[in-house]
This record gives C-alpha cells, sequence and structure tokens, in this order.
C-alpha cells in the first residue's frame, strides 16, 4: 500500500482551483463594489453600464438620436414586450427627434417640462433607479452630458383579458374577475366602491422579482389595529419571488400548523369590495388573479357571495345545505367504518343485513376498502386538475364510473362504498373556498383513521381535538370561531341562517370597526 503525502505544491494548485471556480461565480454576477451606480455625463458610459448590469440581454433596444450638432446625443431604451411600442414610436421617439431639430441646446430639464407630454415622467440619479423602471416597463432617456435621466411611464404588452373568475361562478352578479395585472386589479375595485374614504397602499416584495403588493382598506371603518398588523406582516417577508397569493398566504398567516385556512382567496372584484366594507383588509399581488381577504372566522369560509343575490329563504336553504355538506365531506367514511367495524347494532337491522350482504366476497376489512376508495378518488381529482380543461372534466367522471363499476364487479369493494365514497365527492364540491374544501378532505383521514382505532370514540376524540384547536386560532387577532365562541349573538343573523338584509344594518361586531352601522335606518325598518 502507498501513502501519498500532500506536497506544498498540491496546496498551491488546490488554492489556486479554488480562486478560478470564485471568479467563475462572481462572472455571473455584477460586482457592485466595483461598480459604478451613479449616472454619469457620458451618455455611452451610462448605456454601456446599463448593459452590463443587465448582462446584455437581447429584448433591450437603444435608439440613439442626434440634434442639429454631433454633440446633441440622447439614447432611448426599453424592453420590448414591456412597453407599449406604439406609444414609445409616436409619443416619445419621435417627439423628441424633433425637439432635437428644432432646439439649439436641449436641456434634460426642458424636455422634462416641454417636450415629455407623458403623465408618470420622473427623473433619476442613480443606476438601480434606471435598471427597475426599465424592468418594470419604463422607457430611459439619457442625454448626453448630463448626470440625470428621464424614466417615462410607457407600459404595455400584452395581457389577459377580463373575464368570469372559473373558482367563483354566481347565477346572479357580475361577471368580472382579476387579472394578472395589479393595475387593472385596483381600477376594477376603484369602479365598484367610489368612496373617498378608500385607502390603497403598495408594497414591494422579492428582493429579485419586485413585486407590488397592495393593501386596500376602508378608512373610518376597518379597524387600524388590523390594518398596522396586515402591513407589519407584509413588510416582514423575505423572499425572492412570491409565486402567487398562496406563497403570500403562508408568510403572512398565523399558524403555519393549522390545516384550515387563515385567510380567503378570492378572484372577484365585487367580493373584495363587499369584504372591505364588513371591515375586513385586502391584498392584491402583482402576478396573480387571485386576491387575500383578512381577517376571517370559520363562518366565512361556507358563505358565499351569491347568498346575497337571493331571497333570504332561498340563501338560508342553501346555506344549511353547505354546512351538512361539510360534515358529510368530513365525516362520512370515518362514521361508515366505524358503525360497520364496531357499532352494527346502531344500524336499522334491515340495514345491517344488507350492508353484510353487499359485503360478501369482499376481501378487505371496512377501512381498507374505504382508505382504498378515498385515495382513488383523490387521485382522480388531481388527474382532473392536472390535464386539459376537457379531458379533466371527462377523465374525473369516465373515470369514477370505470373503477367503481369494475370494483365493484371484482369484488374488490361493495355497492355501500361506491355510494359513501361518491356521496362524500360530491358533498366536499359544495364548498365556496377551494382551500377549506382541501382542509376537509385532508381531516377526512384523520377521522378514518380514529375510527378504524376506536370507532364512535376515535372520532369523538379527533373532533374535540378539533374544536380545541379552532378555539385557539386566531386570524390576525380575530378568533377563528367567532361568533360561536366568544360568542356574539347580534352576528347569528348572517351565520346559519341569512336574514333578510333590512335586518343586516350592522357590521359583524367581533371586527371592532369604527362605523358600526352597515345601512342607513328608516321606520319600520330598524336594525335593534
Amino acid at each position: 500500500m502507498k501513502l501519498r503525502f500532500r506536497s506544498s505544491n498540491d496546496k498551491k494548485e488546490k488554492k489556486q482551483s479554488a480562486k478560478s471556480t470564485n471568479t467563475k461565480d462572481k462572472d455571473n454576477e455584477l460586482d457592485k463594489n466595483n461598480f459604478n451606480n451613479e449616472i454619469t455625463k457620458s451618455l455611452n458610459e451610462n448605456v454601456s453600464n446599463i448593459k452590463t448590469m443587465l448582462g446584455e440581454p437581447s429584448d433591450l433596444t437603444v435608439r440613439e438620436l442626434t440634434g442639429k450638432t454631433s454633440t446633441q446625443k440622447c439614447a432611448i431604451l426599453y424592453i420590448g414586450g414591456l412597453v407599449d411600442e406604439q406609444l414609445v414610436q409616436n409619443n416619445i421617439i419621435k417627439t423628441i427627434q424633433e425637439n432635437l431639430q428644432k432646439s439649439d441646446d436641449p436641456t434634460i430639464d426642458h424636455i422634462y417640462e416641454a417636450v415629455i407630454a407623458i403623465a408618470g415622467t420622473k427623473k433619476a440619479q442613480t443606476l438601480d433607479e434606471v435598471s427597475y423602471a426599465l424592468l418594470s416597463g419604463s422607457t430611459i432617456l439619457y442625454l448626453d452630458g448630463y448626470e440625470t435621466a428621464l424614466l417615462i411611464s410607457a407600459k404595455g404588452g400584452e395581457k389577459r383579458s377580463i373575464d368570469e373568475p372559473p373558482s367563483e361562478a354566481l347565477i346572479r352578479g357580475p361577471r368580472e374577475g382579476f387579472i394578472e395585472d395589479i393595475h387593472t386589479n385596483i381600477a376594477m375595485v376603484r369602479r365598484i366602491l367610489k368612496d373617498p374614504n378608500l385607502r390603497i397602499k403598495t408594497y414591494e416584495t422579492g428582493k429579485r422579482s419586485k413585486q407590488k403588493i397592495a393593501v386596500i382598506y376602508v378608512a373610518g371603518i376597518t379597524n387600524e389595529k388590523i390594518v398596522d398588523e396586515v402591513n407589519r406582516r407584509l413588510k416582514s417577508m423575505d423572499t425572492d419571488y412570491a409565486l402567487s397569493a398562496g406563497h403570500v398566504e403562508q408568510w403572512i398567516q398565523d399558524s403555519f400548523l393549522s390545516p384550515f385556512p387563515q385567510l380567503l382567496e378570492t378572484e372577484r372584484p365585487d367580493r373584495i369590495a363587499s369584504s372591505v366594507l364588513q371591515g375586513k383588509v385586502g391584498i392584491l399581488v402583482e402576478g396573480t388573479p387571485v386576491a387575500l381577504l383578512a381577517p376571517i372566522v370559520f363562518a366565512d369560509t361556507l358563505k358565499s357571495l351569491g347568498d346575497y343575490s337571493q331571497r333570504w329563504m332561498t340563501a338560508t336553504i342553501w346555506r344549511l345545505i353547505r354546512y351538512l355538506s361539510a360534515f358529510i365531506a368530513m365525516f362520512a367514511p370515518a362514521l361508515y367504518i366505524a358503525l360497520v367495524s364496531y357499532h352494527p347494532e346502531m344500524l336499522p337491522t334491515k340495514l345491517v343485513f344488507s350492508i353484510q350482504a353487499s359485503r360478501e366476497g369482499v376481501p378487505f376489512p371496512a377501512v381498507i376498502e374505504a382508505f382504498l376508495m378515498a385515495i382513488t378518488f383523490d387521485i382522480l381529482h388531481e388527474a382532473g386538475v392536472r390535464l386539459p380543461k376537457l379531458i379533466g372534466s371527462t377523465i374525473g367522471i369516465v373515470g369514477g364510473l370505470v373503477i367503481g363499476e369494475s370494483a365493484v364487479s371484482a369484488g374488490i369493494v361493495s355497492p355501500i362504498m361506491v355510494i359513501v365514497t361518491a356521496l362524500t365527492a360530491i358533498a366536499s364540491f359544495t364548498t365556496p373556498q377551494y382551500s377549506v374544501a382541501i382542509s376537509f378532505r385532508n381531516l377526512r383521514y384523520s377521522f378514518m383513521f380514529a375510527a378504524a382505532i376506536l370507532g364512535l370514540f376515535g372520532i369523538v376524540l379527533v373532533y374535540i381535538m378539533i374544536n380545541i384547536h379552532m378555539v385557539n386560532l386566531k386570524s390576525f387577532g380575530t378568533p377563528y370561531t367567532t361568533p360561536f365562541a366568544p360568542v356574539y349573538f347580534s352576528d347569528w343573523k348572517d351565520l346559519f341562517i341569512r336574514s333578510p338584509l333590512t335586518m343586516l344594518g350592522k357590521r359583524p361586531s367581533f371586527y371592532k370597526t369604527k362605523d358600526k352601522k352597515k345601512l342607513s335606518t328608516s321606520k319600520g325598518r330598524n336594525d335593534k
């Protein structure tokens, strides 16, 4: 066996290779310590600096213009796809070109005050300001001999048209839904709420993406403590890029260990408008059509905006059906396991004989049978979501029918189990909030495990544990189980039932809003 001792030459080679590796890594990023962040008087240097900072991008357009003399030079920079190129051509390049031919000695102040006729034009003195504006869709103007650049707002490019939100369709109500452009979304809310007390504060998140987040509330209604807490949590976000509203939700929620959502998601501007009038705070995230609402309580997850577009009796029946569906979605498979395996004496005799006859020949116990069908349904649901829309719905229907019928014919599961699974699946889809429906599906497995071990006693124990968790859970300081616990009987008029609108004249008490009254009272229709 040969032993090889490390010589001094080996150590030198290792150090040199490490240095070369570090040098290659540094080449991929901009060395800000040696880079001049200030705008200089040299036009060529300024253009070269921005190209170097962005890595010589192929979609960067640089248009240089010359005035009456060769010393009168300027450069216009923009990134294709982020600007309205028609606006840039006609209102910026053409206008500045004509001015350079007329003016003997144009200045940056003269161009800013008398030439550019586009609102939102600003001045910048640093390269960071220029690069951020350029990547945000602005057009940059450099004038040779000046240490100031003009940031001209000319945002444009392709974007999705306003359409009906696919996840929150209503029978009665507006057909408008949010899109990925945050400015369009803010404008849609402003069209609905023309209140001068509507406040919209914008923040930036993402160290690299620099996305905008808008906080929406109504001054004089919303509790200022809630607004301050929302702003504090948004400012504490530390991420490179917010993928979606769900990404922001996970950063600012109270408890990441809870199976229940502590913020509501919506794609409807009318829901944002109605919610902020209730005392909530709306959060819009750039790049996603989904907005967030905070704070919330559990009762909010089973309410639909369509409840207030229907007569109160119809809306009440729908709401009670949702509560019943939520119960079925969580407890139906667990109750089947418990009653069949541990407590058959609780069922009518004829029903017990019918269930046992249908299960004759099934090789698995009830718990294995229930878990097989539940997992199969979740696989079909996940496949339907991932596939294209037309194919996904077909796969969900055909797959459910074929697999269910084949499983019964093969004697793997009983027909009663297929009925329980189908009823559970349909009941879970009645929940207005998709995130809440997912929570019910996840909790269903907990109840099934408990039922398999302890029967009905296990279901009751898990139910008590969930209630203890919900009582201790809060959403931005608001107890999650309000108005059940703590009890606010005045808010029960819009809980299990949806009272007539003339009786809903006050905002929810548990949000501690400044303005308690929602509707103007008249004789004979007072909200007492």
